[in-house]
């Protein structure tokens, strides 16, 4: 864990889910376990230089080496077939993991036009929780003249909560944006 954040969540974090959730043993209490970035690039299909680029930006925002991820069924009407290469993902543990999340809530989120915070609801019922970026700009290693499309990004933020409840107050006390309804 980057120093900051491992200090928080065993300072702050843990006690306070212990108190809200009532936990009786600190193992009980959820924790990250892993953020899984992934970048579709449909165009790939007709240009391989574009996964590539996109695959560079990956590595740049992450820090990590990203792997191309392949098409597992055949569709027509995209002009896919099974076997081509149409992506990129990186799954982040540990340090990374963390660095790229206190990155993400601190750095990023706040640089999107109109922001007014993150999906509140995005959760998929076992304490994960998903999230869409619509371009790579914000984050701020990717300079604005060196890139040749704007592209999104899904980010899945995988814990080891049990219920959305507890993710949620999870990464509300990693300072998660979410919107007020």
């Amino acid at each position: 864990m980057s120093s900051r954040l491992k200090e928080q969540y065993l300072k702050e974090i843990v006690p306070a889910m212990e108190k809200k959730f009532g936990y009786t043993n600190t193992m009980q209490v959820p924790k990250l376990n892993k953020i899984v970035v992934n970048m579709g690039v449909g165009e790939a299909k007709d240009n391989a230089k574009l996964l590539e680029s996109a695959m560079k930006d990956m590595e740049i925002i992450t820090g990590q080496k990203p792997v191309m991820t392949t098409a597992k069924k055949s569709i027509a009407n995209f002009k896919i077939r099974e076997g081509m290469k149409i992506g990129c993902k990186v799954t982040l543990r540990g340090d990374r993991m963390y660095e790229f999340l206190d990155r993400l809530v601190n750095l990023s989120l706040p640089r999107v036009r109109d922001f007014r915070g993150v999906n509140p609801n995005a959760f998929d019922g076992r304490g994960n929780y998903a999230l869409g970026i619509r371009e790579q700009l914000i984050f701020p290693e990717i300079e604005y003249d060196k890139i040749d499309k704007t592209r999104g990004m899904d980010i899945i933020i995988v814990t080891t909560a049990k219920t959305d409840e507890e993710a949620r107050e999870l990464l509300t006390l990693f300072n998660m944006p979410f919107a007020k309804n």
